[in-house]
C-alpha cells in the first residue's frame, strides 16, 4: 500500500465532516459487533473517530494503524489515555511484522479502496489473524458511479460483490457476510460526484443523511438486503 505525497498529507476535512455521523458509526459497530473482540487491528484509523467506538465496544487490545502524517498526530493525541490502544504511523504489514496469527479481527472501514494492491493486503491480514479470526470490510461499490470525490481522496476502485468475494477467497478467507448496502445513496452520489464533479463532503449534507436516511436504510436492511447499493459489507473468516 503506497500513498502519493498529496494523499499522505491529506488533512482529513472529509473525515471531519463524517465525525458527527453517530447513526452511521453506530450502525457499523452493530453490524460488525460480534466479530470485533479480543485483539483487534483497525486499519486507516484517521483521526480516531471510529477507533473510539471500537474501544468502547470492549475489545482486549487494539492496534490503530494510520499512514497519514497529518492525521496520525490527531489519532495519537486522542488515544493517549487509552491503555489498551497501540497507535502506529504506517501500514498494516509494518504494524504486524513478526506477529503472525496474533489478531482476532482486522477492520477496514472505507479503507480497502485506497489500497492499490488490495489482494496482497488481504493476504497479509490472513497471515496476521488467528485461526477463526475475521476481516471486516466496508467499501464503496459500483465503479460506474466513481466520481470526482473518489479520485480526489485516492480511491483505486469501487467494488462489486463478485470482485470482493473473489479476492477474499483468493486470500484464503471463507466469506461469511457479503451484501450491498444503501441503495438510496446511488443516485445522489452519481449526480453530485460524477455528473456535477463535486470534490468534498458537506457537513450539512452528511448530518441530514445521518439523521434521516441512515436510520431508514438500517431498518430496511434488517429485513431485506438490497440487490444493489452504494456500499458493500463483507466479513471473511480465516480457516
Amino acid at each position: 500500500m503506497k500513498l502519493t505525497k498529496d494523499q499522505k498529507n491529506y488533512i482529513g476535512r472529509d473525515l471531519e465532516a463524517m465525525a458527527a455521523a453517530t447513526n452511521y458509526y453506530n450502525w457499523i459497530i452493530s453490524e460488525f459487533g460480534k466479530y470485533i473482540q479480543g485483539n483487534v487491528a483497525e486499519v486507516g484509523a484517521g483521526a480516531g473517530t471510529f477507533t473510539q467506538y471500537i474501544v468502547n465496544s470492549g475489545v482486549d487490545s487494539l492496534i490503530a494503524v494510520e499512514p497519514s502524517e497529518e492525521m496520525f498526530p490527531i489519532l495519537k493525541e486522542r488515544m493517549k489515555d487509552e491503555g489498551k490502544v497501540q497507535v502506529h504511523n504506517g501500514f498494516f504489514s509494518e504494524a504486524t511484522e513478526g506477529k503472525d496469527s496474533s489478531l482476532d479481527s482486522a477492520i477496514y472501514i472505507n479503507v480497502m479502496e485506497h489500497v492499490e494492491h488490495d489482494l496482497e493486503e488481504m493476504k497479509a491480514v490472513y497471515k496476521a489473524l488467528k485461526p477463526g479470526g475475521h476481516i471486516c470490510i466496508y467499501v464503496p461499490a459500483l465503479q460506474w458511479i466513481y466520481g470526482s470525490f473518489d479520485e480526489k481522496v485516492g480511491h483505486f476502485r469501487r467494488y462489486t460483490r463478485k470482485d470482493l468475494r473473489k479476492k477474499l477467497e483468493e486470500a484464503g478467507f471463507k466469506v461469511e457476510m457479503l451484501h450491498y448496502s444503501d441503495w438510496v445513496g446511488i443516485i445522489p452520489w452519481l449526480i453530485t460526484f460524477r455528473w456535477l464533479k463535486r470534490q468534498d463532503l458537506g457537513t450539512g449534507q452528511v448530518s441530514i443523511y445521518d439523521k434521516i436516511v441512515i436510520p431508514l436504510i438500517r431498518f430496511q436492511e434488517r429485513f431485506i438486503k438490497p440487490p444493489i447499493g452504494k456500499n458493500i459489507w463483507a466479513v471473511g473468516k480465516k480457516i
